[in-house]
């Protein structure tokens, strides 16, 4: 009976253990498919993620295949992954769900690729929050693409948060309003090993996993920050470097 009991102790730590390793992986291949979505998008540098905007982002949020389905009562879905700039860079990620709903006489269904950037610091302070809703507490509004500056600094004035949805490749609208973000505890725990405060991985405080730095290099190689503030014992305005 004893030796049963251990066996049977045994394969539940094993079952557990293979449950745990595969909820990694898909962590793993959702980070993966952000850089990919991100790279994607500025493939096209006409069609891409104004540079304007791409200097001012506090914040990046990444929904790989944003699911939106209705039949009558529509619903909006996904899992996605954040980072924010930091004073070194851009912070390990952390990881979000986004869930919403409308009502109405609809019918159909589209999966798009999302891409949520936080242009100042109140995007930046909505994002550390573990919950948010999209339109009250946040305003959203699609974001431009291609090199419209003058659109790309309108936005910024007036929105906390910008938008980019790609179905099948191509840039469409999608209605965020009343969409609710909230910090995923679960996946959190599976990639970190414990259930770590969304503030304290978006600020700086924990160091990036390796499985993770693929999708912050990717970041840090697009969303570079363009102007740096001079200091009297630096260099000047002309001679100052981008940092990441």
């Amino acid at each position: 009976m004893k030796r049963l009991t251990i066996l049977l102790s045994v394969g539940v730590l094993l079952a557990t253990s293979a449950f745990a390793d595969s909820r990694k992986d898909k962590l793993d291949g959702r980070l993966k498919s952000a850089a990919t979505v991100i790279e994607q998008v500025m493939a096209t540098p006409d069609k891409a993620i104004p540079s304007g905007i791409l200097s001012d982002a506090t914040c990046v949020a990444v929904v790989p295949a944003y699911k939106k389905a209705a039949f009558i009562l529509g619903g909006q879905y996904g899992q996605g992954v954040v980072t924010c700039r930091t004073g070194s860079g851009w912070s390990a990620p952390a990881f979000v769900q986004f869930a919403g709903g409308s009502f109405g006489w609809q019918i159909g269904g589209q999966s798009t690729d999302l891409i949520l950037i936080a242009v100042n610091q109140k995007g930046f302070q909505d994002l550390l929050k573990s919950k948010f809703k999209l339109g009250a507490d946040a305003s959203v509004a699609a974001g431009p693409v291609g090199r419209s500056a003058q659109a790309a600094t309108n936005l910024t004035m007036h929105s906390e948060l910008l938008s980019y949805s790609r179905n099948r490749g191509v840039f469409a609208g999608i209605d965020l309003g009343g969409t609710t973000v909230t910090q995923n505890s679960d996946d959190t725990r599976t990639f970190y090993g414990t259930n770590i405060p969304f503030s304290a991985i978006l600020k700086g405080s924990t160091a990036t996993p390796s499985g993770a730095q693929p999708f912050v290099r990717t970041v840090a190689k697009y969303f570079v920050q363009s102007k740096q503030p001079a200091t009297k014992t630096a260099q000047s305005p002309k001679q100052s470097k981008p940092s990441h």
